[in-house]
């Protein structure tokens, strides 16, 4: 089966910065519903459209079509003291940022009585090289299609 829209895809992959710097690996296979759904990045459905099972390449995200520029607006300072305990540096909070919208936060330093957060991805700003091997191709169930996502075995489990 080739890949085209409506179709669950299987991949393993890998994530390397410019460098050639591995910075992500899958442990486990990932399923997404192909057909622009917003489960991957655009330009990974484009190279992956009409492949077929063991399909293996490489693409190159610039940080406007992965995770973005970083944005020093999302870097804040709170007080140790509205800090909840026990997180660490490197560890992430769920919290809202001055714009209003809810983000994941990592910590990046504790400082005295301060804590710096950061809201930025944390490949945000990074070129990135995707290395992607296609382990399966299905139709997509109704359900899927109807929720817009994978379901079951790699995918979202409801």
């Amino acid at each position: 089966m080739h890949i085209s829209k409506d179709t669950v895809v299987t991949l393993s992959y890998q994530v390397r910065d410019a460098q050639g710097k591995l910075l992500e690996a899958s442990e486990q296979p990932m399923a997404y519903l192909h057909g622009g759904y917003g489960n991957t990045f655009e330009k990974i459905e484009a190279a992956l459209e009409g492949q077929t099972v063991g399909f293996a390449t490489t693409v190159e995200l610039a940080p406007a079509d992965a995770f973005g520029e970083r944005d020093e607006g999302l870097v804040q300072t709170i007080s140790k003291a509205d800090f909840p305990p026990g997180v660490k540096v490197g560890g992430t909070l769920r919290g809202v940022a001055d714009d209003g919208h809810e983000r994941i936060f990592t910590v990046v330093k504790i400082k005295g009585p301060e804590v710096i957060l950061d809201g930025n991805h944390p490949h945000a700003g990074k070129t990135l090289k995707f290395g992607l091997k296609v382990l399966d191709v299905r139709a997509a169930a109704p359900e899927e299609i109807a929720h817009g996502h994978a379901h079951g075995a790699h995918g979202h489990q409801h």
